[in-house]
């Protein structure tokens, strides 16, 4: 069964085998954790985001990490936030299912994912979080090579929901 944990910093310096960005449909770089990504993994992963062609919110693609202590990079499109009516609760829980089964296809053991959505796409910080949690550990159970996933948090509130999420989620195993 995998370790889940949360940790609170800077995601570009995790030595996980793959860290998650939470990418624009482009995957050219943005702001927030896309920016951040591609300013530390260097221009080597603009080139070869571009040669990929975009990715489809819900969906995942992988790339070399470059600069990165991880060798990894999945590139995911989150949903926009419109309410919470326009499937954004499904598209979100295909970013981190679609996320794991790209790395259980790659042999990758170890991953760690931002808090995809709830930046500048406006999703809900509290719901986001209980959606990853709940999604994540179903996900895991199609996925035996994964043996930790860690939710990186920028802000200590938000490292906070996730302990509690976290600690909430073993006792009720």
């Amino acid at each position: 069964m995998a370790i889940l944990k949360a940790f609170c910093g800077d995601i570009t310096r995790l030595s996980v085998d793959a860290i998650v960005n939470a990418a624009n449909s482009s995957l050219l770089g943005g702001g927030g954790v896309d920016g951040a990504i591609h300013r530390a993994a260097g221009p080597e992963l603009l080139a070869e985001c571009a040669a990929i062609g975009g990715c489809p919110t819900g969906e995942a693609r992988l790339t070399r990490g470059y600069r990165l202590p991880a060798p990894h990079v999945i590139h995911t499109v989150g949903p926009v936030w419109h309410g919470g009516t326009h499937g954004e609760p499904v598209a979100l829980a295909a970013c981190y299912r679609n996320s794991l089964q790209l790395a259980q296809r790659h042999g990758l053991a170890s991953l760690a994912f931002p808090c995809i959505s709830t930046g500048v796409y406006a999703y809900p910080f509290a719901p986001a979080a209980a959606l990853a949690v709940a999604t994540v550990r179903q996900t895991l159970v199609d996925c035996p090579a994964i043996g930790e996933v860690t939710f990186c948090c920028f802000s200590a509130g938000d490292f906070e929901v996730y302990q509690r999420l976290l600690a909430a989620d073993a006792e009720s195993r």
